[in-house]
């Protein structure tokens, strides 16, 4: 196949942004629409090189898988090589475990899976994860797995049946994409029949060129680049992906492929050197950024300042520079790595990928690294009590009001759910009846149409909060007109509570006893590692200053909400001093298990500051 070095210059503008955008340059909102770019331009290349050796009767699939093995491997496992000493010194058991089971998903092709059952791509904790951006690769992996399978068996049929399957098949994939944003935002962003479509947009656009050639349209491919540009800099995290949107870049790539021949004012601009080099060393450069930036939060507690932020982006093509040279370029050519080396040295690794996360995953994360103190310290944090409040809210929920008590209707999220822990931990529970609706805090956690809160949800929310309305379930509003007392506990937003009013109006038409706002709560920026080796003492008087930004929600909160009972849950949860709010009790307990919900103990604690209180739950 012809080298065309405008689609190395197309590699720099799918690599460049993906790294901004993690970078967390909010300029860059849309900079993943790279790895859609990396998608068109892989299916494009691949079904290129199968076209050629299809019709020059050279196929061997064998061939092809290793040639895929070269250019994959040696580069992804390098790095993986290296992320083992930082996440050892660096990471706590959970985290080393997921980091275990990220290492056997990476080696088996099935990272996508592994990520899509984990939880999404745009949650906080996904910063935290080294190996997270080998999804891509996974999806990568299956097509190069499939479709040359797929390929020969369907050639007999004639190329141009071929072309039209895969344009059927390409269709199907898009139309389950649409389905999937709205009904499985997560497994539809992650798995390979969601992103089919993108890789056989290229594929289709290589049976093109190989019968009609590339085109020289100055417009189309001025055209396509700018649709790419746009999405970089347009969509964001709430825009619907993948989907119709992602028709945008998909098309763009698909445009510059078809239509920038070499002597068109883009392909000129895309074959610079700069753009060049860029995307010869794009690979390497995807491959080593979401580590460094993983490790660099992981090290700094939090995201690390914009001056640090830079360095590691100017360490991640300094390095991508290395091993493209040294891993990536010899490990290419036959001459230098032999077939059969090349077989034998990813066999070991994989074996030993694969060895070191199973023994991971059986270890609890290597937690032996780990004093008996400060594994005790941490115990808190593992699977079981991790989920304490949710956990322990299912054991505790009722349907039904127990006779003789105080009727009370607690309306909210997870926030909601640790208030009623925090009942059900002290004596409250002795004169209350408390029944808890809950309801997704993604949704907004207002109490007002789907319209009027619709602009606030993100968008990958849209389809679960759509049917949210309270005052359309009428068990809803029967639980209301049988309540002495209805409460509102949310993570309030600074949008929630600008429309908080609105809310509670809305709720008095319906109901008109008492009703009690409880306010936002928040930690400090919780980081276990920054407690670990220091003795139970210092723990108990350890406290850091809080966002002042926490604060003042509650304070405006308190204004919203003055012809309602407010508490000031903040101030409680902290022991009345909000500026340096302290996450262990008296007793060196941890109240928090990830810096917002609670654990048994600061569910124990909410509760007895609350009957402490002059509030009347008495």
């Amino acid at each position: 196949m012809k080298y065309r070095a405008e689609i190395d210059g197309l590699r720099a503008l799918a690599v460049v942004p993906v790294i901004l955008f993690h970078a967390g340059f909010n300029m860059f909102s849309g900079g993943y629409v790279g790895v859609d770019v990396f998608f068109v331009i892989s299916g494009y290349l691949i079904t290129s090189i199968l076209i050629e050796d299809i019709e020059a009767k050279r196929y061997s699939i064998g061939h092809f898988y290793e040639r895929r093995a070269r250019r994959i491997l040696p580069a992804l496992f390098f790095v993986m090589f290296i992320c083992i000493p930082f996440a050892w010194m660096w990471m706590l058991p959970n985290q080393m475990k997921d980091f275990s089971q990220s290492l056997v998903a990476v080696t088996l092709f099935g990272s996508n899976a592994l990520f899509w059952l984990e939880g999404g791509y745009f949650i906080a904790a996904a910063e935290e994860r080294p190996l997270l951006h080998t999804w891509s690769l996974a999806v990568e992996e299956q097509y190069y797995l499939l479709f040359p399978i797929f390929l020969i068996l369907a050639w007999r049929f004639g190329k141009n049946k071929v072309f039209w399957m895969i344009v059927g098949v390409a269709v199907i994939s898009l139309l389950v994409s649409e389905w999937g944003w709205r009904n499985k935002p997560s497994a539809n962003f992650y798995l390979a029949p969601t992103r089919a479509w993108e890789l056989l947009a290229g594929s289709i656009a290589a049976f093109i060129v190989q019968k009609k050639g590339v085109q020289s349209n100055n417009s189309l491919a001025l055209f396509g680049l700018i649709a790419i540009i746009f999405s970089i800099f347009a969509y964001d995290e709430t825009t619907p992906f993948p989907s119709v949107h992602a028709l945008v870049p998909v098309v763009g790539v698909v445009l510059l492929i078809l239509f920038a021949d070499k002597d068109t004012l883009v392909a000129r601009l895309l074959s610079t050197k700069a753009l060049v080099g860029t995307g010869l060393i794009s690979y390497s450069a995807y491959l080593w950024h979401q580590p460094l930036f993983s490790f660099a939060k992981i090290k700094f507690y939090e995201q690390p300042p914009v001056s640090i932020t830079i360095l590691l982006i100017a360490v991640t093509f300094f390095l991508a520079m290395l091993s493209w040279r040294f891993v990536e370029q010899p490990f290419r050519s036959s001459s230098v790595v032999s077939r059969k080396t090349m077989i034998a040295l990813a066999g070991i690794s994989a074996s030993c990928f694969l060895a070191f996360g199973l023994l991971g995953v059986y270890t609890q994360g290597f937690d032996k690294r780990f004093s008996e103190n400060d594994l005790s310290f941490l115990s808190v944090l593992s699977e079981d009590n991790g989920e304490y409040t949710t956990k322990r809210f299912r054991e505790l929920e009722t349907s039904e009001w127990i006779p003789g008590k105080k009727k009370i209707l607690l309306v909210g999220d997870s926030y909601a759910k640790d208030l009623t822990n925090a009942v059900f931990e002290t004596d409250i529970k002795t004169n209350v009846s408390l029944i808890t609706w809950a309801i997704s805090a993604r949704c907004g956690n207002l109490y007002l149409e789907f319209e009027e809160k619709a602009k606030y949800i993100k968008g990958q929310d849209m389809p679960r909060c759509r049917n949210s309305s309270f005052f359309q379930d009428e068990n809803f509003l029967r639980r209301l007109r049988e309540a002495d007392e209805v409460w509102f506990a949310s993570r309030w937003k600074h949008w929630q509570a600008k429309l908080l009013p609105q809310s509670l109006e809305l709720v008095s038409e319906v109901f008109d006893g008492p009703i009690t706002v409880f306010g936002r709560k928040d930690f400090p920026s919780f980081r276990p590692q920054k407690y670990v080796g220091i003795d139970g003492e210092k723990r108990i008087n350890y406290s850091e200053a809080l966002s002042q930004t926490d604060i003042y929600l509650n304070q405006s909160m308190r204004g919203i909400s003055r012809q309602y009972k407010f508490i000031d849950t903040q101030s409680l949860l902290c022991g009345g001093d909000v500026y340096a709010c302290k996450v262990f009790d008296h007793q060196g307990n941890l109240k928090t298990y990830d810096g917002v919900h609670l654990t048994f103990w600061g569910a124990r604690f909410y509760g007895e500051s609350l009957l402490a209180s002059d509030a009347d739950f008495k």
